[in-house]
């Protein structure tokens, strides 16, 4: 396959809000040992893109400065040492940046195939958000069956995954969301309460619905004052697991409830874990929840798509929190 000379992409500049964003010409990125070439049908817009983009997180040295976590798309070339694709494989895979664009290089070990009966637009939508379902509530959250898990945020992209993954694996679910339509989407997939926390105070709500007993794992990408009411929230031997900080990360927080109850507060960030980690959870991902996308008990719920023209009205959006699901960009479907 002979590949063009240069490729279109999405600029951010030197950062700052969605119209600093702008199609540019460069060249195609440079394919070292171990990566594959793909050549992008749709990529995923993820909180994280928002946040490179105002200059708040910059990417780690090796990796690309362009946006961009997740795509799909075709396999066009192959690094020295790739042995489990070949040129013509349908994949999505996640980024070390550079999505926003019609070609990246990703390491073999980030590609997952094509899930069987999803087209290309529902894989891309795949995997930032599994990644960090499965690394934060499954490894760090160590949710059980029989568990309850409390996702807020529930009808953003990773918040419907964690509520699908959780209840295909037999946990109970709760989540808080901003309004009734949110409330009913994070119920079709699956959540057993969902609650407006405009309207309901969630750690009231989540006393009722335990018995005063608590929920064993919060997945919290809100923060600030969050944090302390999720203390409240759990169970003895409780797991909070942080993923964000929205509300901000600096906040007084009485931490008795951490030592009398016995909890546990980690979290994690996907982006600057080594290529092996994240080989790894590519792995688990497809033993574990490959065969429930394939059995249709878990799907991605796509919001809206835009061109790569429209990358500026796609982060607007995603700034507005107005979505359901997930933003997807058109590059080359």
């Amino acid at each position: 396959m002979t590949l063009p000379a240069s490729m279109r992409h999405v600029d951010h500049g030197a950062g700052g809000p969605p119209s600093v964003l702008a199609i540019r010409t460069g060249p195609l990125p440079e394919l070292r040992d171990g990566e594959v070439l793909v050549r992008v049908a749709w990529a995923g817009v993820n909180r994280p893109d928002v946040i490179q983009r105002e200059g708040r997180y910059p990417p780690p040295p090796d990796a690309s400065p362009l946006l961009g976590l997740e795509v799909s798309g075709e396999i066009v070339a192959i690094g020295a040492g790739v042995e489990q694709w070949k040129i013509g494989d349908l994949v999505c895979a996640l980024c070390n940046g550079g999505g926003y664009a019609e070609y990246v290089a990703v390491p073999a070990g980030q590609v997952l195939p094509v899930p069987r009966g999803f087209s290309l637009l529902q894989a891309a939508a795949l995997p930032e958000t599994f990644f960090t379902v499965w690394t934060n509530v499954f490894e760090r959250g160590r949710l059980a069956a029989g568990e309850t898990l409390l996702v807020h945020g529930g009808s953003s992209g990773i918040g419907l995954a964690a509520i699908q993954l959780a209840k295909a694996r037999g946990a109970r679910v709760f989540t808080t969301v901003g309004n009734a339509a949110k409330a009913q989407a994070c119920r079709d997939a699956g959540a057993d309460l969902a609650i407006d926390y405009r309207q309901q105070d969630f750690v009231a709500e989540v006393a009722a619905a335990t018995g005063k007993r608590g929920v064993d794992v919060i997945l919290d990408m809100v923060g600030g004052d969050y944090i302390g009411r999720n203390l409240r929230c759990l169970a003895i031997d409780g797991r909070l697991v942080q993923i964000a900080f929205l509300k901000g990360p600096k906040v007084e927080v009485d931490w008795t409830p951490l030592m009398v109850r016995r909890l546990t507060y980690t979290g994690s960030t996907l982006r600057p874990r080594s290529a092996a980690d994240k080989t790894r959870l590519a792995q688990d991902l497809l033993r574990e929840a490959w065969p429930l996308l394939e059995a249709g008990r878990v799907l991605p719920r796509i919001h809206r798509e835009f061109d790569l023209e429209q990358a500026a009205e796609a982060h607007a959006l995603m700034e507005s929190s107005e979505h359901i699901g997930k933003i997807m960009l058109r590059v080359a479907a």
